[in-house]
This record gives C-alpha cells, sequence and structure tokens, in this order.
C-alpha cells in the first residue's frame, strides 16, 4: 500500500525578485538568514546523531488526517482570487503538531500547529497549496535579526532581556510568547488557528484563519502525555470535524504591518470572512505507514499559486529554512522529497458500524 506522489518535490520559486510594494526588505537580512539556516541545519545533523532527522520546530505530530476542503459558491467577487476563484474541492492532509523544539508532553505550555496542504493544484509549482497556522494571532519574533538573537540564547529569557538596559528589554514580544503557551488546548478540533503571518490574496494583503464549525467535542481528557492525539483519535472514531477557512482582508495599513508578526490584525478593523469549508471524516490514522507518510511530508508557506505568495519577513525566513530542514532530515533519514497529489490509499474512513 502506497501514496501517489508527484517526482518534483519543494518547488517553491527560485529568488525573491518582484517584491510586493508593501514589503521592506532590511539591509541585514540576507545575512541574518544565512546564519539562521546553519544554525538549525548543525542542530538538525545532530539531533540526528542518535534518532532520524526531525523538523527543527512542530517535531511533534499529534497526527495526520485526511479531508476535504470545499470553495464556497456563494463568495463575491473581489473573493474569487487563487485557490478560492472557482467552485471546488480539494483533497487535503492536515498535520497536527505542537510547536516546541523538542517532543515533550501535551500538558506543557507550548503552540500547537495546524499545517494544511491542498492537493491538485493547477499553476503551483508544486502541485499543492500549504497553509501554516498556529493557535495564535501573533507571534514573538519580529524579523530575521531578532530570530538570530532567539537562536543564539541558551536560555530564552535572555532574548526577552539581553542586557540590563531597559531600553533593549522586549516586554511586548514577552508578552506574544507568553499568551502562546499560555493558551489550554484540550482537543485540537476544537481551537481556532492564524496564519500569524501575511500573504498575498490576489493584489493585496491578507491572513488567514481557520474556525471550529459545528457542534462542540467531549474528548478533553488531559490525564495522558499525549492527551491531543489521544483526544483527536478518540474523536474522529466517533464523529468528523469541519472549520471554516476565513480570509482577513488588510483594511487599515498603519494597524496592520507586513513586516511584524508580533502585531494581531485586530478583527475589529477587518473581520474575517468564511472562503472554504474544511471537513475531516471519521478516520484512522495510527497505521504505521501512514505515520512514516506524515513524517515524510513537507511543509512551507511557499508551495502554492502566486496569486498567495508569502510576505513579510518571517515568511522570508520560513523560505530558507523550511527548505533547509526538509533537504537535509529527507537526506539523514534516506527517504525521497515527494509533494504527495492523493489520499485514497492511505485514507482509512471509519463506517457508521464504527468498524474501518
Amino acid at each position: 500500500m502506497g501514496n501517489p506522489t508527484s517526482q518534483d518535490a519543494d518547488l517553491i520559486p527560485d529568488d525573491l525578485s518582484g517584491l510586493a510594494p508593501w514589503e521592506a526588505v532590511p539591509t541585514d537580512e540576507a545575512e541574518a538568514v544565512k546564519a539562521i539556516v546553519q544554525k538549525i541545519e548543525t542542530r538538525v545533523r545532530a539531533a540526528a546523531a542518535s534518532s532520524p532527522a526531525r523538523r527543527d520546530a512542530h517535531p511533534k505530530a499529534h497526527g495526520c488526517v485526511a479531508a476535504e476542503f470545499n470553495v464556497l459558491d456563494s463568495l463575491p467577487s473581489f473573493l474569487r482570487v487563487g485557490i478560492f476563484s472557482q467552485v471546488r474541492s480539494y483533497q487535503a492532509w492536515i498535520r497536527f503538531s505542537n510547536g516546541s523544539e523538542k517532543p515533550q508532553k501535551d500538558a506543557l505550555g507550548d503552540g500547537r500547529g495546524m499545517a494544511i496542504k491542498l492537493m491538485g493544484v493547477e499553476r503551483s509549482r508544486s502541485g499543492t497549496q500549504d497553509f501554516i497556522m498556529i493557535n495564535s494571532p501573533a507571534f514573538f519574533v519580529r524579523n530575521a535579526v531578532d530570530y538570530v538573537a532567539f537562536q543564539e540564547v541558551a536560555n530564552q529569557l535572555r532574548f526577552f532581556f539581553p542586557s540590563l538596559n531597559p531600553f533593549k528589554f522586549r516586554i511586548h514580544e514577552l508578552l506574544m510568547a507568553r499568551a502562546i503557551t499560555s493558551r489550554i488546548v484540550s482537543n485540537l478540533l476544537s481551537v481556532q488557528y492564524w496564519s500569524i503571518t501575511p500573504y498575498l490574496f490576489g493584489n493585496i494583503p491578507c491572513k488567514f484563519s481557520a474556525r471550529p464549525s459545528g457542534s462542540k467535542f467531549t474528548w478533553n481528557d488531559r490525564s495522558t502525555p499525549n492527551f491531543l492525539h489521544d483526544n483527536l483519535a478518540k474523536c474522529l472514531s466517533a464523529q468528523g470535524a469541519a472549520f471554516d477557512f476565513c480570509v482577513q482582508i488588510r483594511s487599515t495599513p498603519d494597524s496592520m504591518p507586513i513586516e511584524d508578526p508580533t502585531i494581531e490584525w485586530r478583527e475589529a478593523d477587518s473581520p474575517f470572512i468564511p472562503v472554504a469549508r474544511i471537513t475531516i471524516p471519521r478516520q484512522s490514522f495510527d497505521a504505521p505507514e501512514q505515520v512514516a507518510f506524515c513524517e515524510n511530508l513537507s511543509f512551507t508557506p511557499w508551495h502554492g499559486l502566486d496569486d498567495h505568495r508569502p510576505l513579510g519577513g518571517i515568511n522570508r525566513v520560513r523560505r530558507a529554512i523550511y527548505e533547509t530542514i526538509s533537504r537535509v532530515r529527507h537526506e539523514i533519514n534516506g527517504v525521497p522529497r515527494n509533494e504527495p497529489v492523493g489520499i485514497s490509499k492511505l485514507f482509512t474512513p471509519i463506517r457508521s458500524d464504527g468498524t474501518p
């Protein structure tokens, strides 16, 4: 049993020419990105000396589930852009994960990730469209230079308080980090996720979000070390789930910056508008082959249409980091880098009688 894949993996733009007019690239960004990539590659290779190579962030997967991404049929013309330009359904894989660079108990404070990969996307270099989100509307690192500073400290508090000079304290960033790690999550299907960073929506900037739709779930036990996986498995064994996939159009540039993802784009300025519906059917997702498949997937904001091109410094950092980590871990683990094109041979639906 296998899963269809494309043979040209991780196809992303070759360069960053043609930057959007709202982007402003600092002169020291290129050197900062180079330093980040070198440090992370060194760390991934060192950690792989005693175990398989893992992602540098979000290494702990709670489950990789099959889904459908259905573009809504009642969208106004200004929302008929890119993926959403026509009414259609995409097969998708969704990977739920913890954000910490080391796998840890789910009870510890952490960001929770929802990475969505649509397949069969025409005009995409990779044939796919990825949406990378976490359960917080803002990040805690502003730019590439600050990312270097965060990567270099042994104690994370030193990033927020780098010296005794109060003018160098990163209080705002500390509050954003606390907001991420203090969120109590018991069921991954019951929380909202945000893209954090901006993207193009045709010729204007936007952010994306996925928010739960439908009835609340009763599987919220927190007594096991891996309760996020356990509750996800119990839930999808008994019933399906759904999310409204939404877009937030940038309406007030002064309060909705492109280059600073630590600033939340307030819904009071521009509400999230549903543009698609994600449906996750009842299923089992713990088969060894599917778990291995999930580990071998590569997600990056740069998989996708030019209509949804990533914007801002953190997305430019991600372009280099995600590609490097994907290349290195697949090389070390001896597995090919392929983009999936379907779900049928791995998807294990659960029937109405409760059997796979």
